[in-house]
Parts: structure tokens; sequence; C-alpha cells
């Protein structure tokens, strides 16, 4: 155990690792965000279809795989913010070392609010667990139907309900933008990294990362928008 403890700690505190552990929780993080945009958009198809969905993830592996999951997220999310703060420390000291003082970078406004960007999905991924998950400050837990014969937790009222708040409609829109400024950034910095990208590749890749984030901005926002906006399912 402690052999290998001390190959991950040498592995860390190179910056290549750090650069490793960055692609690879960010492809991971990447899979999570398209996966649950795609489960989420079912209140769209109706309150069995979104209903069935939750029901399947809060039975999965007898009530444990959506624990595994969250907490596999929250990990994910953590490793990936503290070791891109890491790099930026780093790379910022190597500059001043060698110039002498800090030039400005051509650099654009998502690469250049990373940090702050996933420092607020952080924050927001904790408030969507409490919001949602664990029920904090509500009865969302409370709220039960029935599905194929079966009392089931109603998913479809709680998303409901849930977006018919202003303050958390607000959040989760700002959450959303800045979710979007990250990925469009990160989807091409991810396959430079994995050494994918070429200088004849890099365009399609930084491309390719504005369309996924579009792509997440627009699902996602749709279903706040439509209940609070539109009186979707109300």
């Amino acid at each position: 155990m402690s052999a290998v403890f001390d190959s991950f700690s040498r592995f860390y505190a190179s910056s290549i690792g750090k650069k490793i552990l960055v692609a690879l929780t960010g492809l991971a993080l990447f899979g999570f965000v398209i996966g649950h945009m795609i489960g989420n958009l079912l209140i769209f198809v109706g309150k069995d279809a979104i209903n069935e969905y939750g029901h399947m993830l809060q039975t999965a592996l007898h009530g444990g795989g959506v624990w595994i999951a969250r907490i596999g997220l929250l990990v994910a999310v953590v490793i990936h913010i503290v070791a891109t703060i890491s790099l930026t420390r780093a790379n910022r000291a190597a500059r001043l070392a060698q110039y002498g003082q800090h030039k400005a970078q051509v650099s654009s406004t998502s690469s250049r609010i990373m940090i702050w960007s996933g420092l607020t999905i952080l924050a927001f991924i904790v408030y969507h667990l409490l919001h949602f998950t664990i029920h904090a400050g509500n009865d969302y837990g409370t709220y039960k139907t029935t599905l194929h014969g079966e009392t089931v937790h109603d998913v479809y009222r709680m998303v409901i309900v849930g977006f018919s708040w202003a303050p958390a409609v607000i959040f989760y829109i700002i959450a959303m933008v800045l979710l979007t400024s990250h990925l469009s950034h990160g989807f091409s910095s991810l396959f430079q990294t994995l050494g994918v990208s070429t200088d004849k590749s890099e365009p399609l890749f930084k491309k390719l990362g504005y369309a996924f984030a579009g792509l997440i901005l627009v699902g996602n926002c749709s279903i706040p928008i439509a209940i609070f906006f539109f009186g979707y399912g109300r």
C-alpha cells in the first residue's frame, strides 16, 4: 500500500501527472454531464419516463449505485480543480521566473476564468445535491407517485416544484453558463493533453468544444426555462 501511495505521490508531483489527472477527470465529467442531461430531458417525454429513470438510479445496486456515482463525481471535481489550480500556479511562477514579470498572454475569456468557473460549478454541485438529493430545507423526499403498480419517488413533481422557485432557476442558469464556458475551453485542452490534438486538428477540436458546450447549455437550461417561464408541468 505504501509503495502504491509513494508512486501516486511522485506521479501527482510531476506536471505531466497533474495534466493527465485533469484530462482523465475532465473526460469522466464530460461523460457525466452528457448522461445527466439526457436523463433529465426525459421530463419532456412525460411523468412516467422521468420517474422510471429516477427509480432506476435510486435502486441500482440496492440503492448504493447512485451514491457511488455522486461520491465519484465530487471526488473527480475536487481532483480536477485542485490539480488545475496547482498547474496554474506553477505555470505563473515559471513565467515570472523566466521573464521577471508577468506578461499578458493571448487567451480566451474561458481560459482566463477556468478556475473561477470550476469553483462556481463545484459550489453548484453541492447546492444541487442539497436541493434535489438530500432535500435540505424542503419536503421533496415525501413526494410519491405510482409507477407500474409500485410506489416510487415522484421525481417529476420534485423538478417542477424545484424549478418554480426563482432563486433556484437563476443560480442554475448562471451555473450552466459558466459550465458552458468551462467546457468550451476544456474540451480542446483535454485532447491536447492526451496527445490527440495536433496543430492541424486543434481548430476542429475547438469548434467541437463550442458545439458540445452549446448543446449542454441549451439542453440543461431548457428545463428550468420551460417550467418557470412557460409553466410546463404546472
